[in-house]
Parts: C-alpha cells; sequence; structure tokens
C-alpha cells in the first residue's frame, strides 16, 4: 500500500505523503522507544475497546496493545459512537493490569489525557489543550477522544483491568465528517509525522505508568492544559443542567464550577458544554 516514486536515473524514494499504519511500522516505532508490549494490529475491527476486553478475559498480558486503521463500531462516553474511519486516525487501546489496588481510579482518566497530549505534542510538534473530562482540542475543535473502562472482580472486590481507548484524528475534510460532529471536530493536519509513531509515542506514554500510580506533576500538567478553566459552561448535575463559570480542577481531577446560583459544585463525571469559545 506505500506509494513509491520513481526518478529516472536516481532512483526510488517512498513518497512523503504515504502514511501507512501498519505491524511492522507499529513495532518499529515501539522498539525505537525501548517499548517491547504485545501489539494486535487490525486493518479493520469493531471497537480496539471491544477486542481489548475479550484479549481480557483471554488471559491477555499487560500492557497489550490494540490498534486499528479503522473501527466500524468505534465507542465514545456516555454510549456514543466515536467516527472512526480508514486511513485518517489512529484508534487504539491499551490493557492495563496493575495486579494491586488503584489508589487513585479516577486519575487513570486524567494521565489518559495528559499523555495523548504529551504525544501528539512530542511527535506532531504542536500543543493541544484538554477540556474535561477527556476530550482533547486544538483550534477550538476535538481531535481526540478518550474512553476508560475496567473490569470488576466481584472476589475481591477491585479492579482486574483497565482499558484505555484512544481516538485521534490525524487527518481529514471537515465536508466528510458526519452532520451532528461537523464543525465542532477537528484535525491535527499532515506534515513531519507518521500515525505509526504518533500511535506508538502514545503507547509509550500510557504504559509508562502501567502500574496507575502517577506523580504529583500529572495533575499541574492536566490544570496548565485545561480549556475550560474561567469560561462559562453549561453542566449536568444529578439530573439537571446549570449554567456557571469555571473555577478549576481540583487534586482528585474534579470540575469545580460556581453556578450561576453562587453555589460551587465538584463535579466528578458529566457533561460540559462550553457555552461560548
Amino acid at each position: 500500500g506505500y506509494s513509491i516514486s520513481a526518478t529516472r536515473c536516481k532512483g526510488y524514494m517512498l513518497d512523503e505523503n504515504s502514511d501507512i499504519l501498519s505491524e511492522a511500522g507499529l513495532l518499529t516505532c515501539l522498539r525505537s522507544r525501548g517499548v517491547n508490549t504485545p501489539l494486535v494490529f487490525f486493518s479493520e475491527t469493531d471497537s480496539t475497546n471491544i477486542q481489548a476486553k475479550r484479549i481480557a478475559l483471554e488471559g491477555g498480558k499487560h500492557g497489550t496493545a490494540v490498534v486499528a486503521n479503522k473501527q466500524t463500531a468505534g465507542r465514545g462516553r456516555l454510549g456514543r459512537s466515536f467516527y472512526s474511519p480508514a486511513d485518517t486516525g489512529i484508534y487504539l487501546s491499551v490493557l492495563l493490569s496493575p495486579g494491586g489496588a488503584v489508589p487513585e481510579p479516577q486519575m487513570i482518566t486524567v494521565y489518559a489525557a495528559v499523555a495523548a497530549a504529551r504525544a501528539i505534542e512530542k511527535v506532531c510538534g504542536v500543543s493541544v489543550g484538554i477540556k474535561w473530562v477527556n476530550d482533547l482540542y486544538l483550534n477550538e475543535k476535538k481531535i481526540c477522544g478518550i474512553l476508560t473502562e475496567a473490569t470488576l472482580s466481584m472476589e475481591g472486590g477491585g479492579i482486574d483491568n483497565i482499558i484505555i481507548g484512544i481516538g485521534i484524528n490525524c487527518t481529514g475534510s471537515e465536508d466528510d465528517l458526519p452532520d451532528d460532529i461537523r464543525g465542532k471536530a477537528g484535525f491535527i493536519g499532515k506534515g513531519g509525522y507518521t500515525r505509526n509513531e504518533l500511535a506508538a509515542e502514545v503507547i509509550a506514554q500510557i504504559i509508562r505508568y502501567g502500574d496507575c500510580v502517577f506523580p504529583d506533576d500529572v495533575i499541574e500538567e492536566y490544570r496548565n492544559r485545561s480549556i475550560l478553566t474561567g469560561r462559562k459552561v453549561n453542566y449536568t448535575k444529578g439530573g439537571a443542567v446549570s449554567t456557571g463559570s469555571v473555577l478549576g480542577i481540583s487534586d482528585s481531577g474534579c470540575l469545580i464550577v460556581r453556578s450561576d446560583s453562587g453555589d460551587t459544585d465538584e463535579l466528578f463525571s458529566g457533561e460540559v458544554s462550553i457555552t461560548q469559545f
């Protein structure tokens, strides 16, 4: 599938516009980062999170990464679908089995957002912001979504496995987006990187703290990257929609909002929308 350019009397060259996501390319990029983790690659699959769950049930190893070039049933938060066309993005999941108590499970999603942001900045050279709780934004448009799921032990009462799913829009046209996300979703853009490099860096960043014990600088970076602090937002709490101003992020990753009525709400989860960029 790679495009090869030929020039008479000079030879052949891999076309710089070629960006094929492949198992061989991913393994090369992972090894160059010192990462030797199990990799499962699909040209097309239903959902990398679904596949990672299947692998977990079959006794899959800690750190297993599942990567796809296309998803037919990509999923986002709150049961939403995640648009996952071929050849334009990265869709991956990492299976973590910490093997012990997870002291702050809510921080897993916080770190996943920071890890993806770090990877994009390092490989693509662009700085992205985080919209609480787990969306990444570039130029006021969403370019990355994260879905964190866990399997629980009924006997032990703890977490058996954690699956961190990340979808990133790399290239594409807004005209090709579905109507419901057109004008809201964006792309990193072309140039200077490959999807193999970016996927490998995301995996490396996730596995860096695979034990799910995170240093203090993670929440600080999350705060610094927040695009909500100081903004007016609509938010849902207890089934009711309120409007308020975001004061910041707590040490445990909760969103702190001062409602228009003067109350201070601390949101552990829920839906938040910016009233105006």
